[in-house]
This record gives C-alpha cells, structure tokens and sequence, in this order.
C-alpha cells in the first residue's frame, strides 16, 4: 500500500477488540482501539484515523449515535459498523447516517478484510481526488471572455469581485453580448466551482413546464408524468443556477421563486416532502427589470433580493477595439473544429466589421466569421465573404427590443423562414424562437 492506512476498532468486548488488532497488524494496518465510544471520540480529537470499525452495542454511547457525532468531527473518516443483532432497521439506519458499510458477528476473516481493502481503495480514490481539485487551474481567464476594452476589463474586475461571495447576482445587457459566459466565470471562480452549475432558460418553457423543470415532480402528478423527476434547484445543490431570461416569468412564478430564494426549499410538483438544496442563483436578461417593477409587471421584492450585484454586459458596438482579438479567436476555432489550415483576414473586411453595428452582438460575429470560413475558398476572409454585403449602414434604433427585433427578422429572411435554421443561427431553440416571432409579430418579407 502506498500509504500506512490507519484504523480504529471501537468495541466493549476485549476479545473482539484483540483479534481484530492482530489480524489488522499483520495486514499492515496502522491499528489503535477503544474500549467505548467516548474513549474513540476522545482519540479522535487528537488523531485522525482512515477507518473506524465501530460496534453498534455498546453501553453508554450506541454505535449508530457514535457515528453520528464522528461524522460531525471528521466527514472524511470512513465508518463500518458491527453487530451481533443484525436488523435490516439497524443496517438502513448506519448507512443513511454516513456508514460505509456493516458487518455481522461472528466474522469471517477473509469477508472483513475483504471490506477493508474496498474501504482502502475509496480513501484513495477521495484523496486522488483532492489531489486533481488542487490541480484544477482557476478558471480566472474564461476563454471565451475576450477583450482588452476598458468596458470588458471591468466586467472582468466585476467578476473577480464578485465570484468569491454567495451574493445574488443580475446580469444584464442585449441578446448576443455573452451573458451566460458571464455566468460561468462567476461560477468557475466561486468556491462552488466543483459542483454543477445548471441553466435554466426560462423564456422557452411555458409556467407549468417551467415549474416542473425548476422544482422536479412525482410520478402521476400530471399526464405524461410517469417517474419521480429532480427539479433543477435540486441538481444545483451546492453548486449554482443560472436562470436567463428571467424577466420572462410568470407572476405565480415570480412569488414561488421569492420564496425558494427566502427558504432555500421547495416541494416537488405534486409531492409533499420539503426539499432543501443550498445552492447560489445568477440571473441573466436583456430587459429593463426596474422598469419593470416600476410598471408593476415584475414584483419589486424579487428584483431586490437578485439584484444584490448587477453586472451589465456591453453591446460589441461599445467595444469595437476588442473585435480584432474577437476575430482571431473565432478563426482559430472555427479553423481547428472544421479541420482546416489556419487562415486570416483581410485588412478591408476587419475595417468592415468594425464598422458594423451588430445588432447580435458578438454571437453575430461568431456567426458571420463561421460562416465566412465555410464559403471562402482563400487563405483570407474577404469584404465578400462576409454576409452582410458590400455596404454597412449604422442603424438607429429606439430600444434594445428593437435591435432584436430587427436582427431576428434579418435571419429569419437569410434563412427564407427556415425555423430550425434560423434558430440554429440564433444559438436558441425553436420555441424560444416562435416566442420572439410572436412577441415582435413577425412576418416573412414579400
């Protein structure tokens, strides 16, 4: 074994406690006893053992109470616990307390060490494990957070600041600008990093879709509801949820979702057990959600328990020194996932870019660069290949729903109202398409 692995056999019986210490000695185990469970939680104040074989009879202090307690002292310690009165009760018990394992009197030598040696592997596999964690770079430069702009260097100032707190946070700007990028800075850099972060995006689901989607259900809850479901704040725990477009919820929904944040639990659509899960939410949207709270249309309590801190996001026309750098990065993946030859660009199609009001943001760039590597035929990108044509005209525009607006009727045109395609440009789904086109009353061109 590469490391001594250090056991603890905590009985009444001396003849247990003796034949347990030999045969783990000669195994070539670090091994140290107590006589009852006060003794083995005074040890382990002082000590720290890998494996503690615990008998659950005991006077004083029970095993099951002891093990309980040892979970509090030392989570890592892995806990297997003996009787001689073996009940299914007993042995649930033990292991929805945190045992590892249970074994029954009288023992068989070849069983008990048997289980040793698993219970030996699993502390490696943890420590391995711990080892990898520490390994893990931090993800401090997001690779898809580019930009040396004075306006993206602060969000990247705001993200550091912001990363290591469990504060609520709203992240705000157009579609396109890289919201949801934001996000997973902010949770690659918390000390949640290790568990999941889970997106939720709440404009393409209807309320009652939404709700079995945030809070899971039970089966027969509804039709078409045929096994038990966790929700998505109950995969966030200990982790994050990221909820886009949150403006987009409904008034019900918006009183569920104040009292998940307040309580940090929930009941199962259809179910009656409380569900907790500790777990930090990001919001994202392109709205203007104080407005909305002013006009009544979004409650004014929920605004103010996400919007601890605000982050917004620039549009790409605020930060037009950063599309060079945009450009190449794109390039180079585009090049590399289409396993091409690196190509460039020329010097009177970057100018054209630049130019460019994008009313997509920088999810339109990535389009028109991917775009442009799949019809070029040169080691260059060219005015040509670009699809916006040979003239740029800045348009003006009175809101930010009416760049979206106009940028989505362009792509549905571009793809002749393809609605997969033109959501597939988009980089959303289809219903979350259909509910733009409803909502601006789209129609195709004549």
């Amino acid at each position: 074994m590469p490391k001594k692995i250090s056991i603890l056999i905590v009985d009444d019986e001396e003849s247990v406690r003796d034949s347990l210490f030999n045969w783990f000695i000669e195994d070539g185990y670090r091994v140290e006893c107590a006589e009852n469970a006060r003794k083995a939680l005074s040890m382990l104040e002082s000590d720290s053992f890998d494996i503690i074989l615990a008998d659950i009879k005991m006077p004083g202090m029970d095993g099951l109470e002891m093990l309980k307690r040892i979970k509090t002292l030392r989570k890592e310690s892995i806990v297997i616990v003996m009787t001689a009165f073996a009940t299914v009760d007993t042995a649930v018990q033990a292991l929805k307390d945190g045992a590892f394992d249970y074994v029954t009197k009288p023992f068989d030598p070849d069983d008990l060490s048997h289980l040793i040696r698993n219970a030996s592997k699993q502390i490696s596999l943890m420590e391995e494990n711990e080892i990898l964690k520490d390994k893990v770079v931090s993800l401090e430069n997001v690779e898809d957070l580019i930009g040396n702009s004075e306006a993206m260097q602060r969000v990247l100032r705001e993200i550091e600041s912001v990363a290591p707190s469990n504060a609520s946070v709203i992240i705000t700007g157009e579609s396109g600008t890289g919201k949801e990028l934001v996000a997973r800075a902010i949770h690659a850099n918390s000390p949640r990093k290790f568990f999941p972060m889970v997106s939720v995006h709440c404009g393409a689901l209807s309320e009652s879709l939404l709700e079995s989607e945030l809070f899971g259900h039970e089966k027969g809850a509804f039709t078409g509801a045929v096994y038990n479901r966790k929700g998505r704040f109950e995969m966030a725990d200990s982790g994050t949820i990221f909820l886009d477009e949150i403006a987009t919820i409904s008034p019900k929904m918006q009183v569920e979702l104040l009292r998940v944040l307040e309580s940090k639990s929930f009941v199962r659509v259809g179910g009656n057990k409380e569900i907790t899960s500790d777990f930090r939410v990001i919001c994202a949207t392109n709205r203007d959600l104080k407005s909305m709270v002013e006009k009544g249309i979004f409650r004014e309590d929920l605004f103010y328990r996400l919007n601890v801190v605000n982050i917004s996001v620039p549009p790409l026309r605020d930060r037009i020194e950063d599309i060079p750098l945009l450009v190449d990065y794109f390039i180079r993946k585009y090049c590399a996932s289409m396993n091409r030859p690196l190509i460039t660009i020329d010097a009177s199609a970057l100018k054209r870019l630049e130019e460019f009001p994008f009313p997509g943001n920088i999810r339109e760039l990535e389009n028109m660069i991917e775009r442009a590597i799949v019809v070029g035929n040169g080691k260059k990108i060219s005015v040509k290949d670009l699809p916006m044509g040979k003239t740029v005209v800045r348009t003006t525009v009175e809101s930010l729903d009416d760049l979206e607006k106009n940028h989505i009727s362009q792509i549905l045109d571009k793809y002749n109202w393809n609605i997969s395609a033109a959501a597939k440009a988009l980089k959303v789904d289809r219903v979350t398409l259909y509910n733009k086109i409803k909502k601006y009353d789209l129609k195709p061109s004549k």
